[in-house]
């Protein structure tokens, strides 16, 4: 069963406030996402790829198609992880993620996520005294805490040092497996995704279009063998050498 089915003929807008000269960002781009399913967004910087993201969570309407979430039966909770963590300064690590419920937070729930995310010594600290790591881990607790239907997750390890981009990485992954959920997971690292990922999208330059839709077939137990993740590269790429045009 798919939870999300992508149908986009066209996203164009305005190149600026005072130009305006359109810009097409995504034409004819068909997609689906089986539930639970962790797919990963590879492609060039400007391609569109947090366009797409925002048009999914509903932040952008302005396009010609559809996307349609799960039975539709009633509105799909969605997390959303930007690359900019956007953490109050004047709350706390634990009041940042209290922030998403709109009744009594679920206190259980929360220390468990702050558990799993190695963050329970500093529940109570403001986020100008936490590393930039520590900042995305509670941007991605804040995400998870809403129990989503659908994680949409921008970047989230950019700009990151590699021990601390993999240390995060390996906290998703372990909490994204206790508590599933389908994930649209945007990244400029084909390891990184090939690490994470059910499936590799590869998308063109503007106007958007999917190149390659390919299975990682590295069984899950083996993703933290780095020579494992390095040899699928390989092969993928010496298998679709466009795809060196895209990352």
């Amino acid at each position: 069963m798919n939870d999300i089915n992508i149908s986009i003929l066209d996203k164009t807008y305005r190149a600026g406030h005072v130009d305006d000269r359109q810009h097409q960002a995504i034409a004819d781009l068909e997609l689906s996402v089986g539930r639970n399913e962790f797919v990963c967004l590879l492609g060039p910087s400007g391609c569109g790829k947090t366009t797409l993201l925002n048009m999914i969570a509903g932040l952008d309407s302005h396009y010609q198609g559809q996307i349609k979430i799960g039975s539709q039966a009633a509105a799909a909770k969605i997390g959303y992880v930007l690359q900019n963590p956007r953490l109050l300064p004047w709350r706390t690590v634990r009041q940042n993620i209290e922030l998403v419920f709109q009744q009594a937070p679920p206190a259980e729930l929360i220390d468990s996520l702050l558990t799993a995310m190695q963050l329970d010594d500093v529940q109570q600290v403001y986020p100008e005294r936490l590393s930039v790591g520590m900042q995305r881990r509670v941007a991605i607790i804040r995400a998870f805490a809403i129990n989503p239907d659908i994680l949409l997750m921008d970047e989230p390890f950019v700009s990151l040092d590699a021990p601390s981009a993999r240390q995060i990485r390996n906290l998703l992954y372990c909490l994204w497996q206790q508590r599933p959920h389908t994930v649209l997971f945007v990244s400029h690292d084909l390891r990184e995704a090939i690490a994470l990922a059910d499936r590799l999208i590869f998308l063109s330059p503007p106007p958007m279009r999917i190149i390659s839709d390919i299975p990682v077939t590295i069984d899950r137990g083996l993703r933290n063998d780095s020579s494992q993740i390095e040899a699928f590269r390989e092969t993928l790429l010496n298998q679709h050498p466009a795809i060196n045009g895209l990352l």
